[in-house]
């Protein structure tokens, strides 16, 4: 919702006052009208709480608070009259559309035959549970914790955000979220952006390894799962991968067929979600909070990567890759598909091992529960490992790994206030002059910049579509044996046949897809899913009918599903059975032995501010 408030014209500007009223600081208390409600009068306090409004008219008094944690941003507007005189009422003969622009003080522009004040304020309310110049800086300060002080309002951080965007995520409508549902409200909070579109696979992956990404206030990805791996994994391949995972947050706007993590996020924080998943992500980016987020080190045959997801071999990652042909329908693919792998049920031979999270504390209440302290990073941890994607050295490789980057994951729409009368004051925000340009200019009051094309390289790299240069991978040093060499005698080992195994880390695989009810972003816990093979379609049909509402979890009595919480786990598919889909965060990789460690605090993602 938006909010237009006039300031009555003889109200003088005086100077921010602190003040106790009923338990709340109040910082600023004035008089105000709506502009096309002339016989109507608000009573505006702006308090530690939100702004508080008291209506006074012909029907009564009325009062409301709008919580700060609501208010994303508040615009000063004044008129661009000429010719008129100072004595008219500041409720009569409002200006149109046409004679009021956003004009900031001391600009030059502002009209001094008019002494009124218009102030926007814009305000998103997802729960159930809005002057001018001093109360823009006010209000302000205040969303960004800071405590009011002069007249004016300077950004604490004036660096840009970086967007990094994926077109053809979920069913290729990204680019036209973020121009009508996203790239408004960051003008609404004055967020200045720099855009960029991918062009290939790896692009991102390419672009965060090779530029200075520390100018940028923090990453936010447009897309699905697919494009947040690149990433993190480009941030991993830089020599100062300490610094860049403690200093830049990612944040993540969902617009593909999964979205697995911003459910996740959405889902762990008790926020909304559906139906407007675009809406609360980008108002997490304009707030900016963010926690520590756990990564796994994963290890196939022939490269090191890291995952925040999930690693999954059988029944899920068929499906996840196999319905790769259905994405234009968006996230029904899924479902469809899911009823197809039903009907022709393969099995997989092979050997997984795992070492369970045993490691347990008691609580004040006499409560047991993981210390997840394994593969914590912290002091002397912090040691690195090198790796090459190339051949590791096993004699039974050939370096011949190929990994295809397909985005998961597709959004929902978001209402805006995007009239054209004469109330209406957003500017239009008209990007994309032409589809096929090569590189475009992106209007934005917020001074952003878009950037559909980068040429080249910071290296000078040629860039081209089938790149597949290997880099140089950093990271925590692993403390489990390398994927070549046996399991110790403290893990658990199972063989025989299986229909999946499906390592998470996160509460949701997908937005419908409840997959590890107790996962938390930090807690060092991988929950690893095996199905073993003899499990009947009945229970099969369960198992998927209730993993949309998290009711999957079976008994521990259940001979052919398991649950476990583990800290590190080793797949090895038998070589010579049917052919399967391995895969890490919605990405296949290469087919066999595959192994994971859980790594605890690692990189930093945008989470929702609490209120």
């Amino acid at each position: 919702m938006s909010i237009k408030l006039q300031q009555e014209h003889n109200s003088s500007p005086g100077h921010i006052q602190l003040s106790d009223k009923g338990g709340e600081r109040v910082f600023l208390a004035e008089t105000f009208y709506i502009s096309n409600k002339k016989n109507t009068v608000f009573q505006v306090r702006l308090t530690d709480k939100g702004l508080c409004l008291r209506k006074e008219s012909g029907s009564g008094v009325k009062e409301q608070t709008i919580l700060l944690v609501d208010i994303i941003g508040c615009r000063c507007l004044r008129s661009k009259r000429r010719g008129h005189g100072g004595s008219a009422c500041a409720c009569s003969a409002l200006p149109g559309p046409a004679q009021l622009k956003v004009v900031e003080a001391n600009s030059g522009e502002q009209d001094e035959s008019d002494a009124s004040a218009y102030l926007y304020i814009y305000a998103y309310i997802l729960k159930r549970s809005r002057q001018a110049q001093k109360w823009r800086t006010a209000i302000k300060a205040l969303i960004n914790d800071e405590i009011p002080k002069t007249p004016t309002y300077t950004p604490t951080d004036a660096r840009k955000l970086l967007v990094l965007l994926n077109p053809k995520s979920g069913s290729g409508k990204a680019r036209e979220v973020f121009q009508q549902r996203v790239a408004p409200i960051f003008v609404e909070a004055e967020l200045p952006f720099e855009l960029h579109v991918t062009k290939r696979a790896n692009y991102a992956r390419e672009f965060v390894r090779t530029r200075d990404i520390f100018s940028y206030r923090g990453i936010v990805v447009v897309g699905g799962d697919g494009i947040y791996f690149e990433v993190i994994n480009g941030m991993l391949e830089r020599t100062d991968w300490e610094r860049a995972l403690d200093e830049v947050n990612v944040g993540v706007i969902p617009c593909g067929s999964g979205n697995g993590l911003a459910r996740s996020i959405a889902h762990i924080y008790g926020e909304p979600y559906e139906p407007k998943p675009v809406l609360g992500a980008t108002l997490t980016v304009i707030r900016g909070r963010s926690t520590t987020m756990d990564l796994v080190r994963v290890e196939t045959k022939s490269q090191i990567m890291y995952s925040f997801l999930s690693i999954g071999w059988g029944l899920i990652s068929d499906i996840d890759i196999e319905s790769e042909r259905l994405r234009a329908i968006g996230g029904q693919r899924f479902t469809l598909w899911s009823v197809h792998r039903l009907i022709s049920l393969r099995t997989y031979q092979g050997r997984v091992s795992y070492l369970p999270a045993t490691q347990m504390v008691v609580t004040n209440g006499g409560e047991k529960q993981f210390d997840g302290s394994f593969g914590r990073v912290s002091g002397s941890m912090m040691r690195h490992s090198l790796s090459y994607n190339t051949a590791l050295d096993c004699p039974d490789c050939h370096g011949d790994g190929d990994c295809e980057t397909c985005d998961t994951g597709f959004g929902d729409v978001l209402s805006l206030e995007t009239s054209t009368g004469v109330d209406s004051f957003r500017p239009r925000l008209d990007s994309w002059y032409s589809a096929t340009s090569r590189k475009s200019a992106y209007y934005s009051t917020a001074e952003s910049i878009y950037r559909s094309v980068h040429e080249k390289s910071s290296q000078g790299g040629s860039g081209g579509d089938n790149e597949t240069e290997s880099h140089q991978m950093f990271g925590p040093a692993s403390k489990i044996p390398a994927l070549t060499t046996p399991v110790p005698d403290t893990w658990t080992t199972i063989e025989g046949d299986f229909v999946m195994v499906h390592a998470a880390y996160q509460t949701h695989l997908s937005t419908d897809c409840h997959f590890a009810t107790s996962a938390k972003l930090n807690d060092g816990i991988i929950w690893l899913c095996i199905i073993r093979g003899g499990v009947s379609r009945s229970q099969l049909l369960t198992f998927l009918l209730g993993l949309s509402s998290g009711t999957h979890i079976p008994t521990p009595q259940n001979e052919f599903i398991k649950m476990i919480p583990v800290q590190a786990f080793r797949i090895e598919p038998t070589s010579g059975g049917p052919p399967g889909c391995v895969t890490v965060d919605g990405e296949r990789v290469e087919y066999g032995p595959i192994q994971g460690e859980i790594f605890r605090d690692v990189a930093n993602v945008m989470v929702p501010a609490q209120s």
